[in-house]
């Protein structure tokens, strides 16, 4: 019996791990938006494994939204497609170099803001206090990938502004704010059509989907730092929440 679970376990490490590897290279633009990828029994011979465990990886693509089947035809790269993570940490960095992919974050705006009810309630604090406004892009392999609007307490990231737009990191900027460390307290998941403004950022039709998440972060004690609101590309971003994120 314990040889007949090992080698299930061993045959799900198997096709999971082929699986990131064809998100890798996607990522990385080995198999170009639309480019057929490698028949099963290609890819079966380049992994060493049978094509049924190919089939299980090539399923798991078309389920992360990476990749098209078309019967008869073969399996399609989608239209610029990548897989960003949901977890504990979420990094727009960590994210990029998960899908294998180079990128940063832009600030587009920064202004001083009063909070309004959801701001107040998510961080925790009355409603009209002073908080920091930031909109920004987040691009990947120069594609926009999301935009945010993101609020911070004042007067306690009264320079975040300035050491994102030097850095490019959120995390960056929180380290030179004295937070070494932060967690996502919750994230909400939807589809909305965008606004006019927001779709011309991701560069897609309004007409088309995004997937908003609205999310919390907090400091290792607990305390509000954070409250977004990001809106996804819905045609070349897959999201995957990571429950087991440490």
């Amino acid at each position: 019996m314990t040889d007949v679970i090992s080698t299930s376990r061993d045959a799900d490490r198997f096709w999971s791990r082929i699986a990131n590897e064809l998100a890798q290279a996607i990522g990385q633009g080995v198999y170009a938006p639309g480019v057929r990828l490698p028949s099963e029994h290609s890819l079966a011979q380049q992994f060493g494994v049978n094509r049924h465990t190919i089939r299980r990886s090539l399923a798991s693509l078309v389920q992360r939204g990476l990749v098209n089947a078309s019967q008869g035809r073969g399996t399609f790269v989608a239209s610029f497609a990548v897989e960003l993570v949901l977890g504990k940490r979420t990094r727009h960095r960590h994210s990029l170099r998960h899908a294998g992919l180079r990128g940063a974050l832009q600030v587009l705006k920064s202004a001083l803001v009063e909070a309004g009810s959801d701001e107040a309630k998510a961080l925790c604090v009355p409603e009209g206090s002073a908080l920091l406004y930031l909109q920004v892009l987040g691009e990947g392999a120069g594609q926009p990938l999301h935009v945010s609007e993101r609020f911070f307490p004042l007067p306690r990231f009264a320079n975040l502004a300035q050491e994102v737009h030097n850095t490019g990191s959120i995390s960056e900027a929180f380290a030179r704010h004295g937070v070494a460390d932060y967690l996502r307290q919750e994230s909400r998941i939807s589809a909305r059509l965008p606004e006019k403004d927001v779709a011309e950022l991701l560069a897609q039709s309004v007409s088309r989907p995004a997937l908003l998440v609205t999310s919390v972060n907090v400091d290792t004690e607990g305390v509000p730092i954070e409250f977004s609101k990001a809106w996804f590309a819905g045609d070349r971003v897959t999201l995957t929440v990571n429950h087991h994120d440490s």
